[in-house]
């Protein structure tokens, strides 16, 4: 049985405040993820503490560096279930992991953060980690000042 949305909705906008992309069903995952050009960011959030402590704070923190994905998404465990399984069965090779933070390129995966990797660090840590990958996979876009 899905969490109620009251109590979920803080979680959500922790996100969709940074421009995320909810995709709540798996029609929306599907259109997304298969016309997805470039690097796509899906976050899987989560109702636990590090979610809340770890997770969204890191993506938030990542999200400033200079290179970053071209579109960001995310699905809710918990929440939007056969969304969440859905994009799922794009991480191969994946476990069920929330929250986890999947980093697609033209549609296919090159980088998974699981929550193994989130539990026992704090958000700068997961920002660097983060910021390690958009540097690996991502575009710079920057224009290269005279």
């Amino acid at each position: 049985m899905p969490y109620p949305e009251i109590m979920i909705r803080p979680m959500r906008e922790d996100l969709t405040r940074l421009g995320f992309e909810e995709l709540k069903t798996p029609e929306a995952v599907d259109a997304t993820l298969q016309t997805s050009q470039g690097t796509l960011m899906v976050v899987v959030n989560s109702i636990c503490g590090c979610a809340a402590g770890k997770a969204r704070p890191g993506v938030a923190l990542a999200l400033q560096h200079s290179v970053k994905p071209d579109k960001v998404a995310t699905v809710f465990a918990g929440a939007d279930i056969e969304a969440t399984e859905r994009a799922r069965s794009y991480f191969t090779g994946y476990g069920p992991s929330s929250p986890s933070v999947a980093l697609l390129k033209d549609g296919k995966l090159v980088y998974m953060l699981e929550r193994h990797q989130i539990e026992g660090r704090g958000p700068r840590e997961i920002a660097q980690e983060l910021t390690q990958a958009f540097d690996k996979y991502c575009s710079q876009t920057e224009a290269v000042a005279n």
